[in-house]
């Protein structure tokens, strides 16, 4: 298994910090948005200045950053992608950009130099003449459908160029539409999912109503179990990564350019040490399976799946009682900074307490948990708690932890 080239493993970041966890914690590369033309237009999303920032950040670290371009475009978007690529050409300079509209793509080849072209998944790329196509276009790889088994994309890598790589997303939230090509967000409330503005009507509780019984509301029931009949569990690999790696994959990308830093810290971190270990030994990856397991969950997550890899999903895989998440743990904060005299600086984003029993996530799941000591508010006020969300403080822990390190509290049993 150590002949063959390992596969890149793709983090998410709607801002800045989470780019800088994603990449402390283990990702090769990381995708984002800027501030337009993406399918995330409610994450944080990147000014230009930010993404020349997370771009020379990145690249002194080795890591390749992609930028999302994969609406589907109107009209009157034209005129704007052409000065936004001028843009990322002369100013940004990323790794490659991301595209589902053909329209798009002819205006990224036209305007963007020496940056690869990489064709969304929003493009429904489910067969080895789709790529082919797209490769005679100029593009370097393509991310597969989610629609498909690791069979489907085995035959996809035996029947494209080999020059040309292959992404596929193995962790992270399933859309109830085919690539993702949603009406339902349009339909109820006038925000486009397929221009970025998606507001997860899948994930919503739904009830029938009779035309001559106005007012009078149906449960819509699917074998007694409720009513979110749209509601998928989320993706995971992390237990079957040998396979992923046998697969022909060049990327193995984790979805959740809206979720916290929390969650791309955990899930990055287990899918880095999982790849590591069965590059190392399939052995070594089978005795690990516990911990990658038990870690995964250390975040907010929804039950898990593996999708379509293995054919076609069951009713299983679908959550009909509710939409919650479990809460592995909570995120408490990201040390900026430690100073002469020994504290933590940090934004906090929850609430603990001074004798608070709390955990370092450390990159290598090596954490240690550690004691709060004190707590100090910017004016160096002391403080018995961080009670109010986004306050800068100083904190002083039983053992010392490093910037760019994530703190949180396990709240469940994972």
């Amino acid at each position: 298994m150590t002949e063959r080239k390992k596969p890149e493993l793709l983090a998410p970041a709607k801002n800045l910090v989470i780019l800088k966890t994603s990449i402390r914690y283990g990702a090769d590369a990381v995708y984002l948005g800027g501030e337009a033309y993406g399918l995330r237009a409610n994450a944080d999303n990147f000014s230009r200045e930010e993404m020349i920032e997370a771009v020379r950040y990145a690249h002194e670290r080795g890591v390749k950053i992609y930028i999302t371009a994969n609406i589907f475009a109107h009209n009157g978007d034209i005129d704007g992608v052409r000065e936004y690529f001028r843009e990322l050409d002369r100013e940004v300079r990323p790794d490659a950009v991301l595209i589902a509209d053909p329209g798009i793509f002819a205006i990224a080849k036209e305007e963007l130099h020496d940056i690869e072209l990489h064709v969304s998944t929003q493009a429904n790329n489910t067969n080895y003449m789709s790529a082919r196509f797209w490769y005679e276009q100029g593009a370097k790889r393509i991310v597969t459908a989610r629609e498909l088994s690791l069979r489907e994309i085995q035959e996809l890598r035996e029947k494209i160029p080999a020059d040309m790589d292959i992404e596929t997303f193995i962790h992270g939230a399933m859309c109830i539409s085919y690539s993702g090509r949603c009406l339902l967000s349009n339909y109820f409330t006038g925000r486009d999912a397929n221009r970025g503005e998606c507001t997860h009507p899948c994930r919503w509780k739904y009830a029938l109503m009779e035309e001559t019984r106005p007012g009078q509301y149906f449960p819509v029931e699917e074998n007694e179990r409720g009513t979110y009949i749209m509601n998928s569990k989320d993706l995971c690999m992390i237990d079957h990564v040998p396979e992923l790696l046998s697969s022909g994959i060049d990327s193995l990308k984790i979805e959740g350019r809206m979720k916290t830093a929390l969650y791309v810290a955990a899930v990055v971190r287990t899918y880095r040490k999982a790849i590591d270990d069965c590059f190392a030994s399939e052995e070594k990856y089978k005795e690990n399976l516990p911990l990658y397991d038990k870690e995964i969950r250390s975040c907010t997550y929804r039950d898990f799946t593996t999708g379509f890899f293995f054919g076609k999903p069951s009713d299983e895989d679908q959550i009909y009682d509710n939409n919650t998440y479990h809460s592995g743990s909570i995120y408490l904060g990201t040390i900026e900074s430690v100073d002469e005299n020994g504290y933590h600086h940090l934004m906090q984003k929850n609430k603990f307490s001074v004798g608070e029993t709390i955990r370092i996530m450390k990159p290598d799941m090596n954490d240690r948990e550690v004691k709060v000591l004190e707590i100090l508010d910017e004016d160096g006020n002391p403080m018995e708690s961080a009670s109010h969300a986004s306050q800068h403080i100083l904190v002083r822990l039983s053992e010392a932890a490093e910037p760019m390190d994530l703190i949180s509290r396990q709240e469940e049993e994972v």
